[in-house]
C-alpha cells in the first residue's frame, strides 16, 4: 500500500510539473536574440533596439592602425575577448544552420546577431601574420565599474602571431567563420565566400605556428580565458566546420589523421577564476575529454557535427558515433557512466564557474545529436538496460530549458524580462548603472562602485540575458557581487537560441 502511495505521489509530482513547464518558448527566443544587442560594442546601427545602449569603444586598434571597433563584450564587463566571441558566434551559426526555419520572424535578428561578430572578427584577422585575441587591460577593466560609453581604462590590443602563436583563438576564429560562410551563403554570396576565404586563410596559420596563446598571452587572457584544454581541439573543430563549408577531403583527412590526439586526452582540470581577486580554484573532472564541450573545450561538439557525416555514409569510420554515444551516457542521469551531476530541482551541473554555459551548451548537442539519430533510425544503449532514445535526449534538453524558463523549486526565471520572476541585479556594468539618457555626464572608475554595490535592481533590464545560474542546491541570491552565479555572457545564450528556436516549433517535444 505505502509503495502504491508513493508511486501515485511521484505521479502527481509529476504532472504538476509538466503543468509548470508550458512555456513560451517563441517569445523566450525574441528576447534571447535581442540579448545580444545590449553587448554590441562599437557604433551602434539605426535599427538598435536596446536604445539605453549607445556608442562605445570607437576608437579600438587606433593606435596600432587597425580598426577594431566593434564587436561583442563578453559579459558585463567591457573587454573584447576573441575566444569566447568566436565560440558564441560559432554557436549562434550552428543554430541558425539546424534550427533557423524554426525561428520564423527572428531569423534576420539572429543573422544580425552574427554578423556583428563576423564583421569583427574579419577586422581581427586582416593583418597577415596576426590574429587580434583581445581590446581593453582586462584588469583595469574589472578594477573599474563603468558604462561602455564611459571607459577610460587602456583599449589595449594583443595579438598572436607567427612568433607567439594561438592556435586555439585562432582555430576558434575558423570555426565561426567558416560555420557562418553557410549561415549567409544562400543570402549573400559575396560575403559568404569572404567568411570562408578568410576561414582557409586563418587555419593555416594556425595550423602552422602552432602553440597556445596560454604561453604569449597568459598574462592578460588568464585567468579569464585561459585555455585548459590545449589548442589540438579547436584545430580539428575549425578543420571540422571547414569540411562542412568546403566538402574538401583535406580537412577530412586532417580530421581523421589528428582525432586521435584529443582523444585520448586525460580528463580535464576546471577552474574557477574570479574576477575581483584572480584567485584560481582548481577541480578535477573525471568524465573524460568525450564529454566535454564550451567555449575551452570541444571535443563532445566535434564528434556529434561529425557523427552526421559518418551516419550518412560518408565514411566507415564509427569513432565519432562512438565517442558522441558516450558523450550522450555521461548526460543522461539514468546511465550508469553519467559524469554530471543534477540539482534537487534537476539543473545539469559541471565544475567551473557560470553553470548555465554547461546546460544550454550540452543541452543544444542533446536536441541535434537527437535529430541524427531520428534521420538514420537509431538508438543508442548506456547499459543497464538504458536506451537513450532520440525523444529521450528531446526530454532531457526541454528540461533544461524550462529549468532557466522558471520551471524550478525558486518558480523564476533566470532569463532577464522573461516571465514575472526574474534576476533584477545581474553582473553587468551597463544593465546596472544610470543610462546615457537619465544621466549623460560621464561616470568615472570610482564612481560607479556605489551603484555596483547598490541592493537596488538594475535601472537597464538588459533583455533575454541569462545569469549564471543558482547554487547546487537551486539557491539563488540575486546578488550583482556574486558574479559567478549573477553574470551573463555571450556563450550562454548562443546556444540557448538554437535551443528555443527548436522548442518554439515542437514544443510537445
Amino acid at each position: 500500500m505505502a509503495l502504491f502511495f508513493m508511486k501515485f505521489l511521484l505521479m502527481i509530482l509529476t504532472l504538476k510539473l509538466v503543468v509548470m513547464a508550458s512555456h513560451d518558448y517563441g517569445d523566450a527566443l525574441t528576447k534571447s536574440i535581442l540579448f545580444f544587442e545590449g553587448q554590441r560594442s562599437g557604433k551602434l546601427p539605426p535599427n538598435q533596439r536596446v536604445t539605453w545602449r549607445k556608442d562605445s569603444a570607437l576608437r579600438d586598434g587606433l593606435e596600432f592602425g587597425v580598426d577594431l571597433v566593434g564587436g561583442y563584450y563578453d559579459a558585463g564587463d567591457n573587454v573584447k575577448f576573441s575566444f569566447p566571441m568566436a565560440f558564441t558566434t560559432t554557436m549562434l551559426s550552428w543554430s541558425v544552420l539546424e534550427f533557423g526555419k524554426d525561428m520564423g520572424s527572428d531569423l534576420p535578428y539572429a543573422m544580425d546577431s552574427i554578423r556583428w561578430a563576423t564583421d569583427y572578427l574579419l577586422k581581427a584577422t586582416s593583418v597577415p601574420g596576426f590574429v587580434f585575441a583581445q581590446v581593453g587591460e582586462p584588469y583595469a577593466d574589472h578594477f573599474c565599474w563603468e558604462r561602455p560609453e564611459d571607459m577610460d581604462t587602456p583599449r589595449t590590443p594583443y595579438a598572436v602571431s607567427k612568433q607567439f602563436p594561438g592556435s586555439e583563438v585562432s582555430a576558434e576564429i575558423v570555426a565561426a567563420l567558416a560555420a557562418s560562410s553557410i549561415v549567409f551563403k544562400p543570402l549573400d554570396r559575396g560575403y559568404s565566400a569572404r567568411l570562408l576565404k578568410r576561414a582557409r586563410m586563418v587555419f593555416e596559420f594556425a595550423d602552422t605556428y602552432r602553440g597556445s596563446y596560454n604561453e604569449s598571452l597568459g598574462k592578460w587572457v588568464c585567468p579569464f580565458y585561459c585555455n585548459y584544454s590545449g589548442y589540438e581541439d579547436e584545430l580539428i573543430w575549425g578543420a571540422a566546420w571547414l569540411f562542412k563549408a568546403t566538402k574538401a577531403a583535406f580537412y577530412w583527412n586532417y580530421i581523421t589523421k589528428n582525432i586521435n590526439k584529443i582523444e585520448n586526452n586525460p580528463a580535464v582540470d576546471y577552474v574557477i577564476n574570479s574576477k575581483n581577486n584572480n584567485a584560481l580554484q582548481f577541480q578535477h573532472y573525471s568524465g573524460g575529454s568525450f564529454a566535454e564541450f564550451g567555449w575551452d573545450t570541444k571535443n563532445a561538439g566535434i564528434n556529434v557535427l561529425i557523427s552526421k557525416f559518418v551516419m550518412s555514409g560518408n565514411d566507415s569510420s564509427n569513432m565519432f558515433i562512438n565517442n558522441a554515444d558516450k558523450f550522450i551516457c555521461s548526460v543522461l542521469p539514468e546511465s550508469p557512466s553519467v559524469s554530471v551531476s543534477y540539482s534537487p530541482g534537476g539543473l545539469l551541473f559541471k565544475p567551473g564557474g557560470s553553470n548555465m554555459q554547461h546546460s544550454t551548451a550540452l543541452s543544444f548537442l542533446l536536441i541535434v545529436y537527437s535529430n541524427y539519430l531520428n534521420q538514420n533510425k537509431r538508438l543508442l544503449h548506456c547499459g543497464n538496460n538504458v536506451v537513450a532514445s532520440p525523444s529521450r535526449l528531446l526530454q532531457l534538453a526541454k528540461g533544461q530549458v524550462d529549468y532557466i524558463l522558471g520551471s524550478n523549486p525558486l518558480g523564476m526565471s533566470y532569463m532577464v524580462g522573461y516571465g514575472k520572476k526574474f534576476p533584477q541585479r545581474i553582473h553587468h556594468r551597463g544593465s546596472s548603472l544610470p543610462s546615457m539618457a537619465n544621466h549623460p555626464e560621464p561616470i568615472g572608475c570610482a564612481k560607479g562602485k556605489p551603484f555596483f554595490q547598490s541592493n537596488n535592481p538594475n535601472p537597464n533590464l538588459l533583455i533575454g540575458a541569462v545569469v549564471g545560474g543558482p547554487d547546487f542546491k537551486d539557491f539563488y541570491a540575486d546578488s550583482r557581487l556574486d558574479f559567478v552565479f549573477s553574470e551573463p555572457t555571450t556563450y550562454i545564450n548562443a546556444p540557448l537560441v538554437g535551443l528555443l528556436a527548436y522548442f518554439k516549433s515542437h514544443p510537445n517535444s
